[in-house]
């Protein structure tokens, strides 16, 4: 499904998790890192293939997490010729995108890469809000960066300043599918209200 300027729907997921730290994923395979993300289907909303993606993509179902922002804009990207598979050269240009950001509300261990049998990523980590962008394929840069800055005004922050956690950056590796898990209500999302805003992380 493109539109009249070659551009394919899409979204982007932002996860943060208490501190926030931003998932980041390694595609299959390769030695680039990204957020998870994918195309939007007919029929479907922006919000509903964020939610097919989460699951499909790192096992996350709708009340692991919860909405703290998205994009008011679609972001573009163009696809580079010589990744475009021959057929499609000439209509399709790249990609268009709302990105969401979330946080976390179930625990690490719900993560699961294994969901389907065409796994996106075979390792995760937990990493600073800004991440690296010179591991992220160069095509993709601008738009990581334009997502990050535009939804960086929705991060909040805990009273000391988010600084006394121990950083948890090790890679966990793709896993064996496992049974469907229960929703995990012992480990709610913190309340937006008891954070605040510190000068200087917008």
């Amino acid at each position: 499904m493109l539109d009249r300027e070659g551009f394919r729907p899409n979204v982007g997921i932002i996860l943060l998790n208490a501190h926030n730290e931003v998932w980041w994923g390694k595609r299959v395979r390769e030695h680039s890192w990204q957020f998870p993300q994918g195309g939007i289907k007919y029929g479907e909303t922006p919000e509903q293939a964020m939610y097919r993606e989460l699951e499909e993509e790192i096992g996350l179902r709708q009340e692991h997490v919860k909405i703290v922002g998205r994009t008011r804009d679609w972001l573009r990207y163009e696809v580079p010729d010589h990744f475009i598979k021959r057929e499609i050269r000439g209509h399709y240009r790249g990609q268009k995108q709302i990105w969401f950001l979330l946080r976390m509300c179930a625990r690490d261990n719900d993560v699961n890469l294994r969901l389907t049998d065409h796994p996106e990523f075979d390792a995760w980590r937990w990493h600073d809000y800004w991440v690296p962008l010179d591991v992220v394929i160069e095509f993709k840069r601008d738009v990581y960066q334009r997502a990050l800055q535009e939804l960086s005004r929705f991060l909040t922050w805990p009273a000391n300043g988010g600084h006394t956690h121990e950083r948890r950056h090790t890679a966990r590796y793709l896993r064996q599918p496992h049974a469907p898990r229960q929703p995990t209500p012992e480990q709610p999302c913190a309340p937006e209200a008891e954070l605040v805003l510190v000068p200087g992380k917008q």
